[in-house]
């Protein structure tokens, strides 16, 4: 009896068909991480509305401590619980990680506290373009036309949400150092996942989410102490919003990260600009004019962009 892939032309057939297994495979964990990423998008988002509201009175300092102790705490307890070794693999990198991280989450929280959300949101999100360009130095990822014309196409909509007054001759002028820290900060967040995606062959996401406060935590505990302001009852539930929702944000980048290309996976993060005005007008009252709502439209069109061109550019 002859098997159906013993005859002569079936194992071709046979190979064609595990190839489509592959690419369905493929695509699947492509949209599992698209939908990490907009996951993670959207809760840090809500992480820079908790700091808003804390920043108001509390130094930024003592929001990353908050943060990094409940992470720390929460962190531990599922890395625990999913057997996996709390050093992890590569500690070097892991290390890296947790510094980068670190510095960039400050210079982003001072940044919030100082600028209107929208602005320093936006200014944040010119780190997916160094994400890119680093990853391509650093990964030799590919930075192919898809991921060149997304990136395009959703920095013209920071520019137009941005409206920096070189440009825009009306456009607001935002405090220059404050800035400066923004765009530090973008830097650092683009050191951070170049180093994550680098991870992803040593440690597992929960074990690279770990790192983060194992670093943040004793570096910020005596920078806190030393402007520490003692939160009202509300605020304590501000900052437990800041940890849960960066915890969760956390994961979903990480295992996005994990899925995804450095560059084209933190390109879908500035859907986080369109986050940022619905919070800004919900809850801080703050105007969004047509000029803003197309900057928006832009950058949603460049994630549409990024999703619908394959990989392989």
């Amino acid at each position: 009896m002859i098997r159906p892939w013993e005859g002569g032309g079936e194992p071709g057939a046979r190979q064609s068909v595990a190839g489509g297994v592959r690419l369905d495979f493929a695509v699947t964990l492509r949209s599992l991480g698209y939908a990490y990423l907009l996951g993670a998008a959207f809760f840090f988002s809500l992480m820079t509305v908790c700091v808003k509201l804390a920043g108001s009175r509390l130094p930024a300092e003592e929001i990353i401590l908050a943060r990094s102790v409940l992470g720390l705490v929460l962190s531990i307890w599922v890395v625990r619980r999913a057997g996996l070794p709390l050093r992890g693999n590569a500690r070097g990198l892991l290390l890296l990680r947790g510094v980068l991280g670190s510095c960039g989450l400050y210079c982003f929280f001072h940044a919030v506290t100082v600028l209107p959300l929208s602005e320093v949101t936006t200014i944040h999100y010119v780190n997916p373009i160094l994400t890119a360009l680093l990853a391509a130095v650093v990964l030799q990822e590919r930075v192919g036309w898809g991921l060149a014309a997304a990136l395009a196409v959703s920095l013209s909509g920071v520019v137009v949400v941005a409206r920096p007054q070189m440009l825009f001759g009306g456009a607001q002028v935002l405090d220059s150092v404050a800035v400066g820290i923004a765009l530090a900060g973008a830097c650092f967040s683009a050191g951070a996942y170049v180093t994550v995606r680098r991870l992803r062959a040593t440690d597992d996401p929960l074990v690279v989410v770990l790192w983060f406060p194992i670093v943040a935590a004793p570096v910020f505990l005596p920078l806190a102490l030393r402007v520490w302001v003692w939160p009202r009852p509300l605020e304590w539930l501000v900052l437990l919003g800041v940890g849960v929702s960066t915890q969760i944000a956390q994961v979903f980048l990480t295992r996005g990260l994990h899925l995804l290309p450095a560059g084209r996976g933190t390109t879908v993060g500035y859907v986080q600009i369109a986050f940022a005005m619905v919070w800004s007008v919900l809850l801080f009252g703050e105007r969004v004019d047509a000029v803003e709502l197309g900057g928006a439209a832009l950058v949603v069109l460049g994630i549409v962009v990024l999703v619908v061109t394959r990989p392989r550019e």
